[in-house]
This record gives structure tokens, C-alpha cells and sequence, in this order.
């Protein structure tokens, strides 16, 4: 809550600034936003490689058949979700923003920063993600501790990066994006539109949750309802903390109240508090469209064209780091790679995604829940085969 309060003087302060201040000062602000900005694009391959071939190479042994079931049903909801988060937001957006779409994202704007520092990354996304799958996999297969040590390490190293520089960092960057919008005369459009796509996203969260447990609730002949019930205290924990990692305890008493065993619960909800961010992902999904409605340089893709980005945000999402804000940190590179997202449109993403990360980490958890129903339903299924 502490990053949003700082988030939103940013967005205040980017704004005056843009209206009122001298071009010395904007310069400034656009100056630390592009400094800012070349450090989180340097940031993201690491990100991406050290966070997945580290989980990749940490998943529990010895529990093949409950580890897939768990990480397919999971990466399954992720992909659904995602893709009706496109279906409803490709169709809905235009209808309530039409009227300043293609007006508001404009990376040429009349004032540049004093310098125009480039900082290349190691290499691009997808040599990141081959790298996290090639390592990952084959420390496992061979048990190669010494350089699982070595992966754990540096994904601590980009972790205390992302917590002590970058993430409170964000506000300053979210200031020089909004400086830039407001010196421009396009930025009361984009504020409008900001609360649209808030308030859709949330709605979104709610509707998914609603599908998972209705359709839990009458696939296992349990009552949907009953079974809401008992999550939302980790629910309205995730709210607070902005955190799947911090709710764990909370989400394993909620997992447990639902009747899940105890030895499922144990096993999948940690799991799942790293690898399914249904939430996250429909926030992602909608705030992209709603940047690329507003962005003249990008156009609303055609379903076809998004599922591919879907399918590879559904993986990167295991890449996400426990921080606020860590599944659009992670989701950045695709947005540049796979969407041509520019540096301002990528600055909208972070400041729309972080305004709602609080509701999008609330859904996640709260889908654990119906994900921990379903395993334990086949490993119950498996064991009266057995018998």
C-alpha cells in the first residue's frame, strides 16, 4: 500500500511538473526516467533467466505425477483467464475509450532528458527464457547442487536489486512518463482512462474467481459458494499484504478449511503462490490492450496474433519475483518483444498495473484455493484406482 501511496505522488508530481514547472526541471524528469527506464530493461533477461531456471531446478522431487497435474492445471487457468481477459477487453475498451484512443502515448515529445544513456542488456528475452529451461531442467536431471546454488544466489542478488533500487525507483520513473504526458496536453485523457481500466480489471478478477469456484463447486459436487466463503480471509489477506508468499500461511488454513488434504494443501498452494498468477495475468492482458488502444504506433491484435503472447506470459509468470509489482517487471520484455511496446507505453503498463496489484495478487491466491481442490480431486481419483 506504501508503493501505491508513493506511486500516486509521483503520478501528482508528474504532472505539475509537466503543467507548471520550467523545461529545465521536465528535463530532469524525463532524464531520470530514461535512467530508471535503461536499468529496468537491462534488469528484465536476469530476471527472467534466474527466476525461472531457479524454480525450474528447486521443484520437488520424487512427485512427478502430482507435480504435473499441478503445474498444468495451473498454467491451464492462467491461459483461460488470460484469454478472456483479451476476448472481453478487446471489445469493451474501444466502446468506452474511443473517444481519446490513438491521442495519448507519444514517445516524440518536444523536450528530450540531458542524456540519453543506454545500457544493452546480456541478451534478449528469449535467449533468457531458452537459458532458464536448458539450466533449470538439466540441474534437476543431473542434481547439480553446485549450480543450483549458483542460480539461487543470483536470483537473491536480482531480488535484492528489484527491492532496494528498482521498485522504489518506480515512482520517479511513473513521474517522468506522467511529466512527459502532461507537458505534451495528453495526460487528463490517459487519467480517464485509467480508472476504466482499473475498474475492469477488478471486475475481471471477480468474474474469474466466480468461474473457477462455480465451476469447481458443480465439477466436484461441492457448494461453490460454501467454498468461496472459506477463502476469503486470503483473499482480503493478499489485499493487504500485495504478496502470494506472505498470504502461504493464510491460504493453507483457508485450503484446509475447504477439505483439501492436508499433505495436497502442503504441497500445491506454496507451488501455486509461485506459478499461477491468473490474476496478475488478466490485469497484464487488459492493461496491455487498453496501452495499445491509446497508442497510435500499436494496433489491438486479432486473437490469433495475442494467444502466442499469452502463452508465453503464462510462462513467465513463473518468473515473477515476490515483489509488488514483480509480475509486470517480468511481463516487460514480452511487451517490448512480442507487442512493440515502447519506453512510455511501458511506463503506463507499470503505473496501470501497479495501481490494482493489490486486487490481482488476491485473485491469484484465491484461485490457489480452487487449483488445490482439483489436485487433490485426481490424487483421490489415483488412489481408489490403487485400491
Amino acid at each position: 500500500m506504501n508503493l501505491i501511496l508513493k506511486l500516486i505522488i509521483g503520478i501528482v508530481a508528474g504532472i505539475l511538473i509537466g503543467e507548471f514547472a520550467p523545461d529545465f526541471l521536465v528535463r530532469l524528469m524525463l532524464t531520470i526516467q530514461t535512467l530508471v527506464g535503461q536499468l529496468i530493461k537491462f534488469t528484465i533477461p536476469l530476471i527472467i533467466l534466474f527466476y525461472i531456471a531457479s524454480g525450474i531446478a528447486t521443484l520437488p522431487q520424487g512427485s512427478g505425477k502430482l507435480l504435473g497435474k499441478t503445474v498444468g492445471v495451473a498454467y491451464g487457468s492462467t491461459i483461460i483467464a488470460g484469454t478472456l481477459a483479451f476476448l472481453i477487453a478487446a471489445v469493451v475498451l474501444p466502446m468506452m475509450v474511443s473517444g481519446t484512443a490513438g491521442e495519448i502515448v507519444n514517445d516524440a515529445g518536444a523536450l528530450k532528458g540531458f542524456i540519453d544513456l543506454k545500457i544493452p542488456p546480456l541478451f534478449d528475452v528469449m535467449t533468457a527464457l531458452a537459458l532458464a529451461f536448458v539450466f533449470g531442467i538439466g540441474i534437476s536431471a543431473i542434481n547439480a547442487n553446485s549450480l543450483r546454488t549458483v542460480l539461487t544466489e543470483s536470483r537473491d542478488i536480482i531480488e535484492l536489486l528489484l527491492s532496494k533500487v528498482i521498485i522504489p525507483a518506480l515512482p520517479f520513473y511513473i513521474a517522468g512518463v506522467f511529466t512527459d504526458m502532461a507537458h505534451q496536453g495528453t495526460v487528463w485523457d490517459t487519467l480517464q482512462t485509467f480508472g476504466v481500466v482499473l475498474i475492469m480489471a477488478v471486475v475481471m478478477h471477480w468474474l474469474w474467481i466466480s468461474v473457477l469456484y462455480v465451476g469447481t463447486g458443480l465439477a466436484l459436487g461441492r457448494s461453490p459458494i460454501t467454498l468461496l466463503k472459506n477463502m476469503l480471509p486470503a483473499y482480503f489477506t493478499a489485499l493487504g499484504t500485495m504478496s502470494s508468499a506472505a498470504t502461504i500461511p493464510v491460504s493453507l488454513k483457508a485450503t484446509k478449511n475447504n477439505k483439501v488434504s492436508e499433505h495436497i494443501a502442503d504441497f500445491t498452494v506454496p507451488l501455486c503462490a509461485s506459478i499461477h498468477l491468473s490474476g496478475s495475468t488478466i490485469t497484464i492482458v487488459t492493461c496491455a490492450t487498453a496501452v495499445m488502444l491509446l497508442t497510435p504506433e500499436l494496433s489491438i491484435p486479432g486473437l490469433g496474433a495475442m494467444i502466442p503472447f499469452i502463452l508465453m506470459l503464462g510462462v513467465t509468470m513463473i518468473a515473477a519475483p515476490g515483489a509488488p509489482g514483480g509480475a509486470v517487471m517480468a511481463a516487460l520484455g514480452l511487451l517490448g518483444s512480442m507487442l512493440g511496446f515502447s519506453d512510455a507505453a511501458l511506463g503506463l503498463m507499470i503505473a496501470l498495473y501497479l495501481a490494482q496489484d493489490s486486487f490481482g495478487t488476491a485473485c491469484n491466491v484465491t484461485g490457489d484455493g480452487a487449483i488445490a481442490l482439483w489436485v487433490d480431486h485426481f490424487a483421490s481419483q489415483e488412489e481408489k484406482a490403487a485400491s
